[in-house]
């Protein structure tokens, strides 16, 4: 009775006249009505197949069914409307639901987007992005995140990272300060008259190689070289602590990239750069010594038949210089690279490299033999990166310390794995 009177007060039947559930039809039969009490005892007293009507707000509503009333489909009266209730003069809950939410997103977003958190004294405002001119406009500061693929065997970055590091400050600080024109690095009076920017002389010096995870600042900027070069030096520092990881130095010219000969700087280019210039001395104390040329009686290895890949052309359409670093350690002896780890790196650039080259790689071990570098302290190897008719491409030398050991000349503790 109560369910079905719940029921009923949201979805009601049709209300039949008051007199039609006490009326019967002519064929004798009797409407499903509430039958009278014959009993004077007050108890309630049902007939059988009979069912108690559901009450509105006082008013019995019964479905009355007569044999004469069912006429026919065509006679038949359209069904009246329903009744308003509760639930049909509520608004469609879907589209309720949808507005909120949309809402509440947009709120979230919003809240996303507000700088709330607190910083630290080790954030930086540009962590990962192209950069920032500091130091009165004459130093470019970017931060670089040491990724998995640029790691190698010994879980640490390699040489040819951080070099790649550093010439990608190099070209964002020209960008950066407005200067870079149509060309690899180049200004727009360079542009103009067809000149590129070519390094003849690159010195590193890495005290410690960062790790996968690691970020790393990196700082650069530009200072005079004689009359007609250009130094670029770079400071390498861990981001959290400060600490110095690598310093490099390095010495650019000018060249006609049509002719492809060196140039003097033009008036209408130094009027461009003199002003980024910084009169600092250099981060890498110059070594003067000469380099050795390296031949195939003097070489203790030669890797042959080493050619570039398309993928190692820069715009300018020759080899990038980062490049020539990776087929000078294709002839380092695999006894220095298993137990000794890159310290430092001076390299003279003497000829170009097109993509039709074919280049040998030679290396001399200069203080110790081949079998004893595993335990040899220090070692130092000269190299030769030249063509197969004997033209030279780079000259470099190359110093080592054994694993675990840094440039201050102690040993770090060995990792766990190791010990």
């Amino acid at each position: 009775m109560v369910a079905t009177a719940a029921t009923s007060a949201f979805f009601p039947a049709a209300s039949p006249s008051p007199d039609s559930g006490l009326k019967s039809s002519k064929s004798g039969t009797t409407s499903l009505g509430l039958p009278k009490s014959k009993s004077g005892s007050g108890s309630l007293q049902v007939k059988a197949n009979a069912q108690a009507p559901p009450k509105i707000n006082g008013t019995s509503v019964g479905l009355a069914s007569s044999v004469e009333g069912v006429k026919s489909g065509d006679d038949m009266p359209s069904a009246p409307a329903p009744a308003r209730t509760f639930i049909n003069q509520l608004p469609d809950w879907s589209m309720l639901l949808a507005a909120i939410t949309t809402i509440f997103l947009a709120a979230e977003k919003q809240w996303m987007m507000l700088d709330w958190k607190p910083k630290r004294p080790d954030m930086l405002i540009d962590p990962f992005g192209i950069g920032r001119i500091v130091q009165d406009g004459l130093v470019f500061r970017q931060n670089f995140s040491i990724r998995s693929y640029e790691i190698g065997a010994d879980r640490t970055a390699s040489i040819e990272t951080l070099m790649n590091h550093l010439q990608e400050t190099a070209l964002n600080h020209v960008k950066t300060a407005g200067l870079l024109g149509d060309g690899f690095g180049s200004t727009p009076e360079m542009s103009k008259k067809n000149l590129i920017w070519v390094v003849t002389k690159m010195q590193v010096v890495v005290d410690r190689y960062p790790t996968w995870g690691d970020v790393v600042q990196v700082d650069t900027w530009v200072s005079a070289s004689g009359k007609n070069g250009m130094r670029r030096d770079w400071i390498i520092r861990d981001s959290g602590t400060g600490a110095i990881l690598t310093r490099a130095s390095s010495v650019w010219v000018m060249m006609n990239k049509l002719t492809r000969r060196l140039s003097k700087i033009p008036e209408e280019v130094r009027g461009e750069i003199e002003p980024y210039f910084m009169n600092y001395d250099p981060v890498v104390e110059e070594d003067g010594r000469k380099l050795t040329k390296l031949d195939d009686k003097t070489a203790d290895i030669v890797r042959s038949g080493l050619t570039p890949r398309w993928s190692d052309l820069d715009i300018n359409q020759h080899v990038n210089n980062v490049k020539y670093i990776g087929w000078i350690l294709e002839s380092a002896p695999l006894p220095i690279l298993e137990s000794h780890v890159l310290s430092s790196l001076t390299l003279e650039y003497r000829r170009e490299c097109g993509r039709d080259s074919v280049l040998q790689s030679l290396t001399a071990v200069s203080n110790a033999g081949i079998g004893d570098l595993g335990t040899a302290g220090g070692v130092e190897c000269q190299h030769l990166l030249r063509l197969e008719n004997g033209a030279e491409i780079v000259r470099g030398r190359t110093e080592w310390r054994p694993k675990y050991a840094n440039n201050l000349g102690t040993v770090d503790e060995l990792p766990a794995e190791s010990a």
